[in-house]
C-alpha cells in the first residue's frame, strides 16, 4: 500500500542496572501520556493506521458481514440471576443494542428492560457508558449496578428501585471507584460493597490499588444512604492485617446465618477466607475467624447453611472439593467431597438439593452434581451432541437445580434449567437460535501436540468440514496462557465470516493457563514463562507441518497477558508467521510493576527486586527482545486508551521499536481507540469495528487477491457468506 511512513519516535534511551544487568529502554518518554508531543505521536500513529486500515481493499466488506450476521445471530446473554418467584434477570445484548442491557424475564417468558445504559447520563467529555456488573436484591423489589463511561472500569454504583425505575440519590463521592464485589443481606436494604481509597494529587500510579476496602451501607427509609461502615480490610475494627495489594470484599451467601470475608491476593488465583455470624456484621464487637490462607491453595468456595465446600489444590494438583464448618472451620479434619482425579476442578456452586462441581477435561467442560448426603453418588450433568461443553450459568442455595450454559466451538451455547429430578436439561430459550448460530458446514479438531519439552499441549482447530490442506488458508492462532485461566469451548458469530471464507480460527491451550490445573499453570509464569510461546510455536509448527496453513498464511493473535505471548513468540521465531495482531497488550514486563495495575501481577509475573524474577521478566519482555536489522511480520498493536489494566505506553513503545527495527517491509501499526479500555465495555460497533481491520489487515498480508491494493474493490456483499 502506497502511503507515508508513521511518525518515527525519536529514542530517548535511558539504561539501568538490576542484578548486575544493564536494561535499555530506547522509548521510556513515551510513558508520559500528558506530555503534549508524545500525545501529538500518538494521534499521528492512530491516523495513519486508521488510514492504512480504511484503504484496505475488502475491509469495508468485510465489516458489513459481520455487521449484517451478527444482526441476524441471537442476542448475548450472561449474568443470569435467579429469584425465587422463577424471574430471571440478565444481561442481554440484542443485535440492534450497541452495549448490553439489565433484562428481567418472568415465568411466562415475558421479558422487560430493567437498566438500559443507552438511556443513562453520558460523560461530559463525549463516548458512552455500560452498566459492568449487577445484583439483585432478595426480595427483588432493587438492584445494585455499576456504571463506567468508555471502557474506563471506573465504576459507580447506583441503586434502583424496580417498581418506579428511579434510581436513589446517592452521595457520589462515597460510592464511586466500586470494585465490582456487591452483595444483598436478605433484608434487601442493606449491602456489601468495596471500593478503592482516594488518592491524593500526585499519588504514584503503583499506589492505585493499595489497601482497597469493603463497606456495609444500609438504605433509610426514604431510600437514601443512611450509613457506610468500613467493615472489612487493612484497618477495620476486627478484621485482620492485610497486604497493601490485597483486595477484601464481604459476600453474604444466600441463605445462610454467616458471611464471608474474601481476600484476593492481587490477581493471584489462591485466596483466603473469613467468616462471622451474619448478625454481626457492622457491629464495632465484631470479629472475623479465619476459614482459609493463601497457603492452603483454595480458588473457590460455596456455602449452603453452616457448610461451606472448598476448590483446593493442596495435594491434589488438578484440585479437589473439601467440606468444613464455619461455626467451626478446621481444614486439617475437613472431608474430601471430590477427590482429585483426571479431570480438573474448575468450580462449585451450592443449590438446595446438591453441590455443582465445574470440571475440565481439556478443553471442554463439564459439571457434576454431589448429593450433600452422598457425595460418593455424584453424577454428571449430560449434555446435548452438539453442545459438549457445560458451564454452570446460574446457582443459588434456596433454590433447586441450576442453570446450565452449554459450548461449542461450532454453534452458539443455548442456556438450559437442569431439572435433578428428572435429571433432564429444558432449553430456556433466553438464548434463541438465530439462523447464523448453528451454521452448516463447520468442524473442530481437536489435537495433543508435542512441545520442545515433550509435553503435550492441547490445540483446537475450527474450520470449514470441506477444508483443504494445502497450506494455503489464511490461519489465526490465538493464546493466552496466563493467571490459571482456560479458554473456553465458545463459537462467536464475529467469526463466521472469516471461517466461511476458507479461514482458520485456532486456539492453543499453553501452559500458565489451567487447562491441566495449578501444575499447568505454574509451568508457565515467572521463571517458567517461556514454556507458554514455546508451546505456541510448537502449535504453529504443527499447523505448518500438517497442511492447515503455511508461514506466509499464518498470524498471530492475543491480548492482554496473551500479549507477552504473541510478542515473544514473533521475537523468537519471526519467520513462523506473515502477521500479528496484539490486544492492549502486556509488552514492557520492565516497566509493568510500576504501572497501576503491575503490583497485583507481581504473583503471576514476578518482581524486578528479586534477581531470578528479574530475570524471568527479561525474558518475557518482548520490547528487549526486538533487534535492529530483523524481518519482522507485520504486527497490527490494538488499544483503547482508557485502559485501567495494560497502560496504552505499553504498545506505543513496542509499536516505536518494531517500527525502528524491522527490515521485512511489512506495516506495524498502532490501532487506537479514544472511547475504549480494555475492551470491557466497549460497544457492540467498536468491536465490530476492530475484527474487520484485525481480519482485513491479516487477510492483506495473507495476499488474499480480495485485500491487495491493486484490487478492484467489490462493495456488494457476497451472499454466499451470509447464507446459514
Amino acid at each position: 500500500m502506497d502511503m507515508p511512513p508513521p511518525p518515527v519516535a525519536i529514542p530517548q534511551a535511558v539504561v539501568e542496572t538490576h542484578h548486575g544487568i544493564e536494561v535499555v529502554d530506547p522509548y521510556r518518554h513515551l510513558e508520559d501520556m500528558a506530555d503534549p508531543s508524545v500525545q501529538a505521536w500518538v494521534r499521528c500513529q492512530a491516523d495513519h493506521a486508521a488510514a492504512v486500515l480504511a484503504g484496505i481493499p475488502g475491509r469495508d466488506q468485510l465489516r458489513s458481514q459481520i455487521d449484517q450476521i451478527a444482526s441476524r445471530a441471537s442476542p448475548a446473554v450472561g449474568a443470569i440471576e435467579r429469584l425465587a418467584d422463577g424471574r430471571l434477570v440478565c444481561f442481554k445484548q440484542p443485535p440492534d443494542a450497541n452495549v448490553a442491557i439489565v433484562f428481567m424475564r418472568d415465568p411466562a417468558g415475558h421479558e422487560h428492560v430493567i437498566v438500559d445504559p443507552a438511556t443513562l447520563p453520558r460523560p461530559a467529555a463525549g463516548g458512552h457508558v455500560a452498566v459492568g456488573f449487577f445484583r439483585v436484591s432478595p426480595d427483588g423489589s432493587r438492584l445494585l449496578y455499576g456504571v463506567a463511561a468508555s471502557g474506563s472500569e471506573e465504576e459507580t454504583l447506583r441503586v434502583r428501585e424496580l417498581a418506579t425505575g428511579r434510581d436513589l440519590e446517592f452521595t457520589a463521592d462515597r460510592l464511586e471507584t466500586v470494585y465490582a464485589n456487591p452483595s444483598w443481606l436478605p433484608d434487601s436494604r442493606s449491602f456489601t460493597f468495596s471500593r478503592r481509597r482516594a488518592l491524593e494529587p500526585g499519588t504514584p500510579p503503583d499506589a492505585t490499588y493499595r489497601f482497597t476496602q469493603a463497606f456495609l451501607c444500609t438504605l433509610g427509609t426514604n431510600g437514601e444512604p443512611d450509613r457506610a461502615t468500613f467493615v472489612f480490610g487493612h484497618g477495620a475494627a476486627g478484621s485482620p492485617s492485610m497486604e497493601p495489594m490485597d483486595f477484601p470484599a464481604v459476600i453474604v451467601p444466600s441463605g445462610s446465618a454467616w458471611v464471608i470475608g474474601q481476600v484476593t491476593h492481587g490477581d493471584e488465583a489462591d485466596i483466603s477466607l473469613w467468616t462471622m455470624p451474619r448478625a454481626d456484621l457492622g457491629k464495632p464487637t465484631a470479629t472475623w475467624r479465619p476459614v482459609c490462607t493463601k497457603k492452603d491453595l483454595v480458588t473457590d468456595f460455596a456455602v449452603i447453611g453452616d457448610t461451606i465446600y472448598l476448590v483446593t489444590a493442596k495435594d491434589a494438583p488438578r484440585f479437589r472439593v473439601i467440606r468444613t464448618t464455619l461455626s467451626n472451620p478446621d481444614l486439617a479434619t475437613a472431608e474430601t467431597i471430590v477427590p482429585a482425579g483426571e479431570s480438573v476442578v474448575s468450580g462449585v456452586a451450592a443449590a438446595a438439593d446438591a453441590l455443582y462441581v465445574g470440571v475440565t477435561h481439556g478443553p471442554s467442560r463439564g459439571i457434576l452434581r454431589v448429593p450433600y448426603d452422598r457425595p460418593q453418588d455424584a453424577t454428571t450433568i449430560a449434555m446435548p451432541a452438539d453442545e459438549p461443553s457445560a458451564s454452570i450459568a446460574a446457582a443459588d442455595a434456596t433454590m433447586t437445580g441450576i442453570l446450565v450454559r452449554g459450548g461449542s466451538w461450532i454453534r452458539t451455547g443455548r442456556v438450559h434449567a437442569f431439572n435433578p429430578a428428572t435429571a433432564t436439561l429444558t432449553d430456556t430459550s433466553l438464548v434463541p437460535v438465530g439462523p447464523f448460530d448453528a451454521p452448516e458446514g463447520l468442524m473442530a479438531t481437536e489435537v495433543l501436540v508435542e512441545s520442545h519439552d515433550g509435553v503435550r499441549v492441547p490445540l483446537s482447530i475450527i474450520h470449514r468440514a470441506d477444508l483443504r490442506r494445502d497450506g494455503s488458508n489464511p490461519t489465526i492462532l490465538s493464546g493466552y496462557g496466563a493467571y490459571g485461566h482456560s479458554t473456553p469451548m465458545q463459537f462467536t458469530t464475529t467469526n463466521l465470516a472469516w471461517l466461511k471464507r476458507g479461514g482458520i480460527m485456532a486456539v492453543a491451550h499453553v501452559r500458565g493457563g489451567g487447562t491441566f490445573g495449578k501444575a499447568w499453570h505454574h509451568a508457565g509464569r515467572k521463571v517458567t514463562k517461556p514454556n507458554t510461546w514455546k508451546d505456541f510455536l510448537a502449535c504453529a509448527e504443527y499447523l505448518v507441518r500438517e497442511g492447515y496453513t503455511s508461514s506466509a498464511h499464518l498470524a498471530a493473535r492475543g491480548g492482554s497477558a496473551g500479549g507477552i505471548l504473541i510478542g515473544r513468540a514473533i521475537t523468537e521465531r519471526p519467520d513462523l508467521f506473515v502477521a500479528a495482531n496484539i490486544a492492549v497488550g502486556c509488552t514492557d514486563m520492565m516497566r509493568f510493576e510500576m504501572s497501576r495495575n503491575g503490583p497485583p501481577n507481581v504473583p503471576e509475573f514476578g518482581s524486578r527486586a528479586d534477581p531470578d524474577e528479574f530475570r524471568g521478566l527479561l525474558a518475557m519482555s518482548t520490547l528487549h527482545h526486538v533487534f535492529d536489522g530483523t524481518p519482522y511480520p507485520a504486527v497490527l498493536f490494538t488499544h483503547g486508551i482508557n485502559d485501567p489494566r495494560v497502560e496504552p505506553w505499553q504498545s506505543f513503545k513496542a509499536a516505536a521499536r518494531f517500527q525502528a527495527a524491522t527490515t521485512s517491509g511489512r506495516p506495524v501499526l498502532l490501532r487506537i481507540d479514544h472511547e475504549a479500555g480494555h475492551g470491557i465495555g466497549s460497544t457492540r460497533s467498536q468491536r465490530h469495528a476492530e475484527i474487520a481491520d484485525v481480519q482485513a489487515f491479516i487477510l492483506w498480508q495473507c495476499g488474499d487477491p480480495e485485500f491487495q491494493p491493486d484490487h478492484a474493490s467489490n462493495e456488494t456483499v457476497s451472499e454466499a457468506l451470509l447464507k446459514p
